[in-house]
């Protein structure tokens, strides 16, 4: 996978630059911006080899379809405040754009072309559309791994008519997720959560075989309490899973991968009262576990404590009621207080806004936005927007 940063001399050459922008916007205001953020760096990066950018870019599901309320406008004046240079939104139909009137004005560096999903040909993959994409620059680069598990034309097709590069934050995106599949510094741990196991029991799989120890978490816990024979009152869990789970255990048995799940838990009768830590013998038939239990909070730091490397996807928690927060919040500091003694990556927006809720997400090596395409890598799915840059 070839790097901008292996790229010579790009003054003057049109790039054609993919990035995911698609940050939550409110009557006009961006409300989240780590998005953009984290692809500042490549921006700044391009602009100092004095390149000309077209982005691209989504917000939203428009469906094909032109929505005013999912408009660039307001990504457009956040990035030209940030880098302190004017950038151009083109609404203009990108069949109708001539190639060599991009650019005309000579004050012109940064071009944001609208929404790429107002055009139903995007997440069609359409041929002729990544053909006249690709014919507006010289040269493409992908800084969208958020993006990158969609066969989408500005995402995969396009590199089959214009040199495609990888952008910096793909890069480092890569060489984290690297370091917790492939190089791994061992012993390895995976703290994973979530409400349903189902929807994440192919990374499991993925990652038995080459992790020490999985921590299993959240509501999607509760299935293996109930197939341990454990009372879990009304708490959410999934039907018929009593196999998945056996293979599960034997896979990570026959694998030397440790399961663990918690020991003590913490319920409530609803999702907004007060909590109460309990064994399992405890509980009552209207308990709802929503958080884990003290002895479970020690357990879990001692396994970080004898880790090199983490991972961690899913809140241990409800962590939504503060009642049931303290879980999350405390194997966040813990992890965080590690500093270099552990390699640590964290991914998932609910994994990631328990540290943003106490400002602690310098403190982790790598903190992935990436949403579907890092849990699809997670799975060992071969991304399609990768894929296409090698």
């Amino acid at each position: 996978m070839r790097s901008i940063e292996s790229l010579k001399s790009i003054e003057n050459k049109k790039i054609l630059l993919r990035l995911d922008l698609n940050v939550p916007i409110i009557d006009g205001k961006i409300v989240d911006t780590n998005r953009i953020d984290k692809i500042l760096p490549t921006i700044n990066y391009l602009l100092k080899k004095k390149a000309k950018l077209i982005i691209i870019s989504h917000v939203g599901r428009p469906n094909g379809k032109i929505v005013n309320d999912l408009s660039l406008a307001p990504i457009s004046k956040f990035i030209t405040e940030k880098i302190k240079k004017k950038v151009f939104l083109l609404k203009e139909d990108i069949f109708k754009i001539k190639k060599d009137e991009i650019f005309k004005n000579l004050h012109e560096e940064i071009i944001l072309l609208e929404n790429i999903r107002f055009y139903p040909h995007e997440e069609a993959n359409d041929d002729r559309f990544s053909k006249k994409l690709a014919s507006l620059g010289e040269i493409y680069v992908n800084d969208a791994f958020s993006c990158s598990h969609r066969e989408h034309a500005s995402v995969s097709k396009i590199t089959n008519y214009i040199p495609a590069y990888c952008g910096l934050q793909i890069n480092e995106e890569i060489n984290a997720l690297d370091k917790i599949t492939n190089k791994i510094k061992k012993p390895v741990t995976c703290i994973i959560g979530g409400s349903k196991i189902s929807t994440k029991i192919n990374i499991i799989k993925n990652l038995i075989p080459k992790f020490d120890n999985i921590i299993i978490v959240g509501a999607m816990a509760n299935n293996i309490f109930k197939y341990n024979g454990y009372n879990i009152g009304n708490s959410l869990y999934e039907l018929n899973l009593d196999n998945l789970i056996k293979n599960i255990f034997l896979f990570a048995n026959h694998n030397n991968c440790k399961i663990h799940i918690p020991i003590d838990i913490k319920v409530g009768k609803n999702f907004d009262g007060n909590s109460t830590e309990k064994e399992f013998k405890d509980i009552e038939d209207d308990d709802i576990i929503l958080d884990v239990g003290s002895n479970t909070l020690k357990e879990i730091k001692e396994i970080i404590d004898n880790s090199s490397t983490i991972l961690w996807n899913g809140p241990l928690g409800y962590f939504e009621n503060s009642n049931f927060s303290l879980g999350s919040l405390e194997i966040a500091k813990y992890i965080a207080d590690r500093g270099d003694k552990i390699f640590s990556v964290v991914g998932g927006g609910d994994t990631v806004a328990v540290i943003n809720s106490i400002k602690i997400k310098n403190k982790f090596d790598f903190v992935s936005t990436a949403g579907g395409a890092f849990l699809e890598y997670l799975e060992g799915k071969i991304l399609p927007g990768i894929k296409a840059l090698n």
